[in-house]
């Protein structure tokens, strides 16, 4: 990639990115949702990495949990921005994203206007990879499973399928360290979900890369809601083995050919895959872990229905809408502070003042209307 195209695409770090949404979402949102739901962990990640090249970032790889609405790469990447001081800056990590996520605003969290790019998402092309590699002040996330990763059924959970090369070549050229990220138990976010490759060719004609098939699937058209569903898993994050470039190969990047990418590609993956299969023994043998779930839900009980997936539908929007009240307030001069009232008669008044979100509790009519409002393209994204 030519100097010329990466300076121009640079305009992309911040033409979305915004970390005071980002940090309002994850202490009024996401917190009340942890707490008490996926409840995570984290393991390896209370120091700082440093740098093995000061002028570029690391490169975390993460695991893909397969057939599920990703609750679990949100949970990580919040909990990272949290612990890095509420700053994308330092520590903490930038993703790169499948591009299906940000076509359309479906496959946004309860459809909430280019989530994924507020939060600091970029699409993962080579051209981003790249970019963000020449010059983000944060580290870099990618999922190198991409979209086979998202499309693994249950019956391959905890597998790692084929790796992407990109992460390995961007890592030789910048000559930087690779990180792995293990998420344990993001398998049961959705679990006993399997795919179907000819509903699939459907689905993608629709923006949704797959349609998860199975047990739970025909609650879907009584409660439309349950799109964005996730089980009580106990979400836990274990920082793998970190993989110096060094010890990669004695080629030099100009040098590398595709079949040499492939196999390092694959070595990685096999080393992750150790890790991977280490961490779930210790980790994953109770995903949900129910008697800590019950007693979570008791402590937290003033905060219900929102830390349940039937309540997240009514707490995203009515902090989206908090959220653009106060930007309009900052505008005028005023300071409006997002404060979100939770106590009696809270979800009446959530639902009255974000009447879409009735429609997530009607069956088949408002999985119809959500399907129509959430097929708005993202086209010509900048």
């Amino acid at each position: 990639m030519d100097n010329a195209h990466i300076e121009a695409n640079r305009y992309k770090l911040s033409y979305h990115e915004d970390s005071e949404y980002t940090r309002h979402i994850t202490e009024s949102v996401f917190a009340m949702i942890n707490r008490t739901w996926f409840r995570p962990e984290y393991y390896g990640f209370d120091d700082r990495d440093e740098r093995s090249n000061p002028d570029a970032p690391l490169i975390y790889i993460g695991n893909h949990s397969g057939m599920a609405f990703p609750w679990d790469a949100m949970v990580f990447g919040s909990g990272m921005f949290e612990r890095n001081g509420w700053s994308h800056v330092g520590k903490s990590v930038r993703p790169l994203v499948a591009p299906m996520l940000t076509a359309s605003q479906l496959m946004n969290p309860f459809m909430l206007e280019k989530f994924w790019e507020r939060v600091g998402g970029l699409d993962a092309t080579f051209l981003n990879f790249e970019t963000m590699m020449r010059y983000s002040d944060s580290n870099v996330l990618i999922y190198p499973e991409g979209l086979d990763g998202i499309g693994k059924g249950f019956d391959k959970k905890y597998q790692l399928q084929r790796f992407a090369t990109s992460f390995v070549r961007m890592a030789l050229k910048y000559k930087t360290d690779i990180i792995p990220v293990l998420a344990i138990n993001g398998e049961y976010v959705n679990p006993y979900m399997y795919k179907f490759t000819w509903i699939s060719r459907i689905t993608r004609r629709v923006g949704i890369p797959y349609l998860p098939i199975g047990p739970i699937i025909p609650l879907l058209v009584i409660m439309p809601w349950m799109f964005y569903y996730s089980m009580p898993a106990k979400l836990i994050f274990v920082k793998g083995t970190r993989i110096r470039y060094q010890d990669l190969t004695d080629t030099p990047y100009e040098n590398l050919t595709a079949e040499e990418a492939e196999s390092l590609g694959t070595r990685v993956r096999e080393m992750m895959q150790v890790d991977m299969d280490k961490a779930v023994q210790e980790h994953g043998q109770k995903p949900f872990q129910m008697r800590e779930f019950w007693q979570k839900a008791w402590e937290n009980r003033r905060d219900f229905p929102f830390y349940a997936p039937f309540g997240w539908v009514l707490i995203f929007a009515e902090f989206e809408r908090l959220f653009k009240q106060q930007r309009r307030a900052e505008k005028n001069g005023e300071r409006k502070p997002i404060r979100l009232y939770t106590g009696p008669g809270s979800t009446l008044l959530m639902m009255l003042r974000n009447p879409f979100s009735f429609l997530y509790f009607i069956p088949v009519i408002g999985l119809l209307a959500m399907f129509v409002r959430g097929m708005k393209i993202y086209r010509g994204k900048r």
